[in-house]
C-alpha cells in the first residue's frame, strides 16, 4: 500500500472496534466491518482513534485488530493508526508495527500537559522524530477531548518544519473560521484537511475547503455522498442528504453515549455481532433505543423523499 500524502481526500471511517458482550475483541465482526465499509464507499480506514476505544486495548490487541483490518483489506484503501500516547517508547513501538504491516500512515494527537505555541511545536518535532521521517502523519486537532487549543498558526508551523505532516483532521468546534484561514495561507504546503466531529458541519467545511472526512457515523454512506456530491458540484444534493441523515448524525454526537449509540446502530444493520463497549462504557436505557429507532423510521421517510 502507498503511503499517506497531501493529496487524501474522500472519507477516511474512523471505525469502531468490535467486542463480545463479554468484551472480548471480535474479529469475525471486524471482517464484516471491513466489508461493510468498503461496500459503502469509504476511501480510507483510521483505526485505533478516540472513538475506536484505543484505550481500553493491550498493544497485543492493538496489533491484532489492525492486523485483521488490513489482512481483510488487502491493499484495496489505505489505512491510517492512532499511534497517540503519552510517552514516546510506546509510539515508537506501535508506529514500527503498524507500518511494518501495512498501514499508509500515523495519527498524532497532542497530550494535555501543553500549553505554549513552541511546546506544540517542539511536541510534534520530537513526535516526527521518534517515528522516522519517511513515516507520514496527520495532525489531530480536537481541543474539545485534548485542551490543547491549536491556532492556525502553529498549525502551519508545524506544516513548515515537518515534511511529514501530510493531513489536518481538523475537529476544533467551532472551526470554520480556523479551516478558512487555514487554507487562506499562501505561504504554507497545501496539506490534506479531514473534518470529525461525527460530520456535523460536513457541508460548511467542505464549502470552506475541506477536501473530505475522518470520522465516524452508523450511516457511513450520508458521509461518502456528500462528499461526491461536492465532487460533481451539486452543493443542494449534497445538503438535501445530510438533511436527511442530521437528527440522527446530532443524536449520535452526544458525549458520553454517542459510540454506544452508533454500535447499537451498528448491530441492528447486521455489522457487528454486539453493540458492547469494552468496560468502562455506558450502556443504552429502554428510553434511548426508542428515540434511536424514531429518528431511523424518520430518515428512511425522509430518503425516500428526496430520491
Amino acid at each position: 500500500m502507498a503511503k499517506l500524502d497531501e493529496t487524501a481526500a474522500g472519507v477516511y471511517i474512523i471505525s469502531v472496534t468490535p467486542f463480545t458482550d463479554s468484551g472480548v475483541l471480535d474479529l469475525d465482526s471486524t471482517d464484516r466491518m471491513v466489508d461493510f465499509y468498503l461496500e459503502k464507499g469509504v476511501t480510507g480506514f483510521t483505526l485505533l482513534g478516540m472513538m475506536g476505544e484505543a484505550p481500553k486495548l493491550t498493544l497485543a490487541e492493538s496489533r491484532s485488530f489492525v492486523q485483521r483490518v488490513l489482512k481483510r483489506l488487502n491493499g484495496r484503501v489505505p489505512v491510517v493508526v492512532g499511534v497517540s500516547s503519552p510517552g514516546f517508547a510506546p509510539m515508537r513501538e506501535l508506529t514500527s508495527a503498524v507500518m511494518d504491516d501495512g498501514a499508509a500512515g500515523v495519527m498524532i494527537a497532542p497530550p494535555g500537559t501543553l500549553k505554549t505555541d513552541d511546546q506544540i511545536v517542539s511536541y510534534y518535532e520530537t513526535a516526527a522524530d521518534t517515528i522516522g521521517s519517511d513515516t507520514p502523519f496527520v495532525v489531530q486537532d480536537f481541543p474539545q477531548s485534548t485542551n490543547v487549543h491549536m491556532s492556525p498558526g502553529v498549525i502551519a508551523r508545524i506544516i513548515k518544519v515537518l515534511p511529514s505532516c501530510v493531513m489536518l483532521k481538523h475537529e476544533d468546534w467551532p472551526g470554520l473560521a480556523k479551516l478558512s484561514a487555514l487554507r487562506a495561507m499562501k505561504d504554507i504546503r497545501r496539506v490534506s484537511i479531514l473534518v470529525g466531529n461525527g460530520a456535523l458541519f460536513l457541508p460548511e467545511e467542505m464549502e470552506r475547503g475541506a477536501d473530505g472526512a475522518m470520522t465516524g457515523f452508523a450511516y457511513p454512506e450520508m458521509m461518502v455522498d456528500v462528499v461526491r456530491a461536492y465532487g460533481a458540484k451539486n452543493p443542494e444534493r449534497a445538503r438535501d442528504l445530510f438533511d436527511a441523515y442530521l437528527p440522527l448524525a446530532r443524536y449520535e454526537q452526544q458525549p458520553g453515549p454517542g459510540l454506544a449509540i452508533r454500535k447499537y446502530v451498528l448491530q441492528k444493520r447486521g455489522v457487528i455481532a454486539s453493540g458492547s463497549l469494552r468496560k468502562p462504557g455506558p450502556k443504552l436505557s429502554p428510553l434511548d433505543i426508542a428515540e434511536i429507532e424514531r429518528m431511523i423510521a424518520r430518515q428512511s421517510k425522509r430518503l425516500q423523499e428526496i430520491g
